[in-house]
């Protein structure tokens, strides 16, 4: 009964900055910027692309994914990254990771 309220684990990792800065230099990830092209042009992590969550094509665009390959999302705060985390593993896709606290807390130089 008092299992009743806890939520399902998640599908996807919750990364702090320093783990998640580790995992995108491996090679055959894939790196995805959620937030909107503006917010985008304005700084991304180096390697990004963007799928912008909020867009209404955004699960036809992440069909056209690699479902196999590493997959890393953040956005601003953390929030629509979680969001598209979810959503991709929904998807199919099997390792997602999620940057907490998104680029407000990432603490390397972001690129235009």
């Amino acid at each position: 009964m008092f299992g009743l309220f806890n939520s399902a684990s998640k599908a996807y990792q919750d990364l702090k900055p320093a783990d998640f800065s580790a995992a995108v230099r491996q090679p055959g990830i894939v790196l995805l910027d959620v937030r909107r092209p503006d917010e985008f042009a304005g700084g991304h992590l180096p390697g990004a692309v963007n799928l912008d969550v909020t867009a209404p094509d955004f699960a036809r665009r992440v069909a056209a994914l690699d479902k196999t390959r590493p997959t890393y999302v953040y956005c601003r705060s953390g929030a629509r990254s979680a969001t598209a985390a979810a959503q991709l593993t929904g998807a199919g896709f099997t390792t997602v990771a999620n940057l907490l606290g998104g680029v407000l807390d990432w603490p390397e130089k972001l690129v235009r």
